[in-house]
């Protein structure tokens, strides 16, 4: 999974983007302070994982991983060029996601690019940005189309998409506030149209509120613009986050219990990431590794086996499956079987979060 961290100059997200990854991207209260876009792999918490290699003892334990890109601040006029804006659009179409973080915190100490702390605005500008460089791209290929639909009716389907995409961001609208089957999202595929990818809304919040657990009216004013695009939003302090990612893993628990939190932002970005994309893990466990892999929901036995490896899937015959937790309760595998808690699964089995699967293959 690949996330763009995005947001207008000097919001937080550089030294967020720092605190995720405890990368070191410079974080400066200038504009433009990012040019190139950062990048950093983080693994995924798992206690699931921590508790099997407990009962298993294998050789290694691995996390599935995110991976974070910190692109370059955006301005007005990015889709012509402003700013750094054909860099920051170019690297956005290469993630899966959209982590687009705002301000909701005020500080006189820290500027702001419009001079003015408002959220919405924020949002607004960089949606409009992305949507502009989609309308670029649509208009461009309805004029090819619309050719091409003259003297052959296989085109007519993609002229009506298009059209309706092109009326879309007319009206301002993110084109992933519309619906689409999968014969239109099989059309536009290739287009890797910016204001069609998902987002989720970080809300840059002061160590105050956090602590508090008080929602500001900068976060209610974002929750209620998310509603309406189906987008998911969460309130992070990035300050915060700052001072847990200097913490090891004992520091950070028992820092997080001072200050009465359930989750670190890292967990809170992490599982509505995953929740955003439809994204689930399966895991195996055996002497040699204990793994967590990534996988949509509603995926079949066959096609997750592919996640390990082509020929598992290619030769698949049968998964036996159990839960981590009947697992962990057992005392192993074996217990397992002998209690009747591991299962045979064939082809049309959708695998669930959290099984632990052993597949059955011959090629």
């Amino acid at each position: 999974m690949k996330l763009g961290i995005v947001g207008l100059p000097n919001v937080g997200k550089s030294t967020l983007f720092n605190a995720l990854t405890s990368a070191k991207a410079e974080a400066a209260n200038y504009p433009f302070c990012t040019i190139e876009p950062n990048v950093g792999m983080v693994l995924v918490p798992d206690k699931r994982l921590d508790l099997l290699a407990e009962l298993i003892n294998p050789e290694k334990v691995t996390h599935a991983t995110i991976e974070f890109v910190d692109i370059a601040g955006l301005v007005k006029g990015a889709s012509k060029g402003e700013g750094l804006g054909n860099k920051f659009l170019s690297h956005i179409r290469e993630v899966d996601a959209i982590v687009q973080v705002v301000r909701c915190f005020e500080d006189k100490n820290i500027t702001h690019v419009e001079g003015r702390i408002d959220p919405i605005s924020d949002i607004e500008t960089i949606n409009l940005e992305l949507m502009l460089a989609d309308l670029e791209i649509i208009e461009n290929r309805l004029q090819k189309v619309q050719k091409m639909a003259k003297g052959d009716k296989a085109y007519k389907k993609e002229e009506e998409l298009l059209i309706k995409l092109k009326e879309s961001i007319e009206k301002e609208e993110p084109l992933r506030k519309l619906s689409f089957n999968d014969e239109e999202l099989n059309l536009i595929k290739g287009f890797n149209l910016l204001s069609l990818k998902p987002v989720l809304y970080v809300c840059n919040i002061s160590e105050e509120d956090l602590l508090n657990d008080t929602e500001n009216e900068y976060v209610t004013k974002v929750r209620e613009y998310a509603s309406k695009e189906n987008s998911e939003v969460i309130a992070i302090s990035a300050k915060i986050e700052s001072e847990i990612s200097q913490l090891n893993q004992e520091e950070k628990e028992e820092f997080l219990s001072e200050l009465g939190l359930k989750e670190s932002g890292l967990d809170k970005l992490i599982n509505a990431s995953y929740d955003l994309l439809g994204l689930m893990s399966f895991l195996t466990a055996g002497p040699k590794e204990v793994r967590a892999w990534t996988i949509k929901k509603g995926t079949k036995a066959p096609k997750a086996a592919g996640k390990i490896h082509s020929d598992i899937e290619r030769g698949f015959i049968c998964a036996e499956v159990v839960n981590y937790k009947d697992l962990l309760e057992a005392g192993g595998l074996s217990k397992a079987k002998e209690k009747g808690l591991v299962r045979l699964e064939g082809k049309e089995y959708v695998i669930q979060d959290g099984d632990v699967v052993l597949f059955r293959f011959n090629v």
